[in-house]
């Protein structure tokens, strides 16, 4: 079971797509993540996410509940769209829109900047052609993070710096800056 850890839903059950084709972030590595965004941000309110391959929405939802203004959840799976889908409807919130488009395709059309990117694509998938177009859409300031398998290589492309990365069991998060 997926449920939001903190805030305004603090507890509320997420829908998770059906069969194998996501991998949802643990209660624990999520409870991790945001309380290490909350000493890197001070606060989530009033930022605007970016949560790309959105997979049940469980990150930028649980930032929205901890006070972000706004989420732009981007999935181009069918069977993922469909439990975001749900997740919102639940919610009832307007603060958060799904894009049911591949993750490139929203990058190359994106005008909007954010303040905290989170990235959780297919462990199978290099995130580094992607992280290149996220650099477009950070804003001053902001912070990108990566999740992927503990036993991956990953490096950071030309326009982020990595500030610190963190293992929790098989799971890795990576933290960037623009450069």
């Amino acid at each position: 079971m997926t449920r939001v850890i903190a805030g305004a839903w603090g507890g509320r059950r997420l829908t998770t797509p059906r069969g194998s084709g996501t991998r949802p972030t643990s209660d624990r590595v999520r409870e991790a993540l945001f309380s290490s965004l909350k000493s890197e941000l001070g606060s989530f309110d009033g930022l605007r996410v970016l949560d790309l391959y959105a997979g049940s929405g469980a990150l930028g939802l649980e930032a929205l509940s901890r006070g972000a203004a706004h989420v732009d959840l981007v999935e181009s799976g069918r069977p993922a769209a469909t439990a975001i889908a749900a997740n919102i409807a639940a919610l009832q919130t307007r603060a958060a829109v799904l894009h049911r488009t591949t993750v490139e395709r929203f990058l190359a059309t994106c005008s909007d900047r954010y303040d905290l990117v989170l990235l959780d694509p297919p462990y199978q998938e290099d995130p580094t052609g992607v992280l290149g177009g996220v650099v477009g859409v950070l804003a001053a300031g902001g912070l990108v993070v990566v999740e992927r398998s503990a036993r991956d290589a990953f490096a950071w492309p030309a326009g982020l710096t990595g500030i610190r990365d963190k293992a929790y069991g098989e799971t890795r998060l990576w933290y960037g800056q623009a450069s």
